[in-house]
């Protein structure tokens, strides 16, 4: 008899993390795709939610909507779902008391990056209680918490007593993330200078890239900047030596959008060590960007030997090479770097934990 995987699709984290939840959608479409002989996908959701994944051989639908399912299952009360083999692709999980022995029973969870315990100021202070409150649960009934890199894995060590329960399973890009065909006009739509270096990090980090755009002497375009963050981070890009009108601050955007940004890029840089999955270094690398980024133990693993590596002081210089002599190699490096991550890999990995356990 085949195994039936149940999988959380919670359509929330689209409201605080877009990134997690285009991943979930890909994670599933690849658990279905790899499925071993005789094993079935199925999606559990909130109310009100739509999946169109074909393949999924059930969704089961839960009676409360998306912001009531998050507080019920924080609280450990979970009616309606049922027991089996259940993979959250994130902390949003039935973490209940069930007997993995004797019923078969499995609970696991997956933890991106660690900004509610190491950067709390980055985030909505209900999403870090919330998310704080869901590893508690987790420690007590997940069967395994899967985490990106190992460097997650080991700081996640060192803030719940979870032991060999932590996983690592890398995530991916966005499916099919590809420059679109128009490119130009997106760009043009978004009001962006024809040569920049593409940046990523926070308020306190960010003025070391805005030194490597004013060395290499280009603009600057900041992804995934928070809401009414611009002024802030003009100033920072001015003190830095940047002119305002040169530092072009942008939130989040589609993955359509962030391909045309990414591609017209002279290099990436990121700025910011926070452990956890470098969605951006992953994409500008999927493009053949070259890349740069703050030493950090989640660069290390992910970007390897893909990128630049370097020192939060010497990142201004970093940026200013990869944009020079080194660009085509890194471009190569780049590339090639991109082709170990798939959400294909990614699921059949997936499949077995589920097997492991």
């Amino acid at each position: 008899m085949g195994a039936r995987l149940r999988v959380v699709l919670d359509q929330l984290v689209q409201v605080v993390d877009p990134d997690q939840a285009a991943a979930a959608l890909d994670l599933a479409i690849g658990l279905v795709a790899t499925a071993p002989s005789g094993c079935t996908v199925e999606a559990i959701v909130p109310a009100g939610a739509e999946v169109s994944i074909a393949g999924l051989a059930d969704v089961r639908t839960l009676p409360l909507a998306r912001r009531e399912l998050a507080g019920s299952w924080q609280l450990g009360i979970a009616p309606g779902v049922g027991g089996g083999l259940v993979h959250a692709p994130t902390l949003m999980a039935p973490l209940v008391r069930h007997d993995r022995v004797h019923d078969n029973d499995q609970t696991t969870v997956t933890l991106w990056d660690l900004r509610a315990w190491d950067a709390p100021e980055l985030l909505p202070k209900g999403v870090v209680a919330w998310q704080r409150g869901m590893l508690r649960r987790a420690v007590k009934h997940a069967d395994a918490v899967v985490v990106p890199s190992h460097a997650v894995a080991e700081r996640l060590s060192e803030l719940a007593k979870l032991g060999d329960r932590i996983r690592v399973i890398a995530g991916a890009p966005p499916r099919a993330f590809a420059v679109p065909d128009d490119a130009r006009d997106r760009r043009a739509a978004l009001s962006l200078p024809e040569e920049y270096v593409v940046l990523t990090g926070s308020e306190k980090t960010l003025a070391e890239g805005f030194r490597g755009a004013v060395a290499a002497g280009l603009d600057a375009v900041v992804l995934d900047a928070p809401e009414g963050a611009e002024p802030r981070l003009a100033e920072i890009a001015s003190a830095a030596g940047l002119p305002e009108r040169r530092a072009h601050v942008r939130g989040v955007l589609s993955a359509e959008d962030r391909a045309a940004v990414l591609s017209a890029a002279a290099a990436f840089a990121a700025t910011s060590a926070i452990a956890g999955w470098p969605w951006r270094a992953v994409e500008a690398m999927t493009l053949g960007i070259p890349v740069v980024a703050v030493e950090s133990g989640s660069h290390c693993d992910v970007i390897a030997d893909g990128g630049v590596l370097v020192a939060q002081d010497d990142l201004a210089d970093g940026v200013a090479a990869a944009t020079g002599v080194a660009a085509a190699r890194l471009s190569v490096l780049a590339a090639d770097r991109s082709r170990a991550f798939s959400w294909a890999s990614a699921a059949e990995r997936v499949w077995g934990l589920h097997a492991d356990l």
